[in-house]
């Protein structure tokens, strides 16, 4: 089983390798190109203090990684967090979803977030199956709300309170 852990600067290019396959596979994200070293390094540098970055580590591999992002920069909107969870194509529909949702949401309500939303494809199945066992609710579709391969697609929102 998967050890779940706060990511470290070690592990970036397994965080860019599992996003790229989000990317490339085109169920996860709105990105088309895929990422280099500078931008998951700016990225990673940025999320410091609430906003973790956890992976999940079997056999000394990372197999997974999930962040907490600001979701607006308002300070309404301060108990708010935006969640990431990418998978390895090997270890989809493994158990590794579970765990990193289990643990991010730990961290979420221990840095006083009260609300994570999250964003996702209407035909990601395997994804909000996920979200759905976790306590996630669909709050609404987003009707063409991005443009993937030259097509409009939509995004559903999901949400789900925390404490």
């Amino acid at each position: 089983m998967a050890i779940i852990r706060e990511a470290l600067a070690k592990d970036i290019g397994s965080i860019l390798s599992i996003y790229n396959e989000g990317i490339e596979d085109r169920v996860a994200t709105l990105e088309t190109e895929t990422k280099g070293l500078p931008y998951m390094q700016e990225w990673f540098d940025n999320h410091k203090g609430r906003f973790k970055v956890i992976v999940a580590e079997h056999e000394g591999n990372i197999v997974g990684w999930s962040s907490l992002n600001p979701y607006n920069n308002r300070c309404a909107y301060a108990g708010v967090a935006d969640l990431s969870v990418y998978i390895s194509r090997k270890y989809r529909g493994k158990g590794i979803g579970n765990l990193l949702l289990t643990a991010i949401e730990d961290y979420a309500k221990e840095n006083d977030f009260h609300k994570i939303v999250l964003f996702t494809f209407p035909f990601n199945h395997l994804g909000q199956s996920l979200y759905r066992k976790k306590g996630y609710r669909e709050v609404g579709i987003f009707k063409n709300q991005g443009i993937l391969d030259g097509d409009y697609v939509d995004v559903m929102a999901m949400e789900k309170l925390v404490l």
